[in-house]
């Protein structure tokens, strides 16, 4: 029986590497979770946390918010890191997803 391979060594951790990745260029969760090697739902705690952690440093995560496809409403005031699920004007589910980015 063989031993099984041993997990890669990360030289950091998964916020730091969403950090480096962000100030890099605004990303998609998507994005960042092949870049990260997480899922989307990892990528969103993380991101949730990030957020609270840039407030001590007196920086800040940017959100370019989603926008519908169809109709162009902007989500300005959406709170939520998520993805929305459907637009509220024209009920359409063909969205831009949001964008992150970090601010100093």
């Amino acid at each position: 029986m063989t031993e099984p391979d041993p997990p890669p060594d990360r030289s950091q951790s998964f916020r730091e590497l969403l950090l480096q990745t962000l100030s890099a260029e605004p990303l998609t969760v998507r994005a960042l979770s092949q870049a990260a090697g997480l899922s989307e739902r990892d990528v969103f705690n993380h991101l949730q946390h990030l957020q609270k952690s840039l407030k001590a440093q007196n920086r800040r995560l940017k959100v370019t918010p989603a926008t519908c496809l169809d109709c162009h409403f902007i989500f300005q005031k959406r709170e939520r890191l998520t993805r929305p699920g459907k637009c509220p004007v024209c009920r359409s589910t063909h969205l831009r997803e949001p964008f992150f980015s970090i601010e100093d």
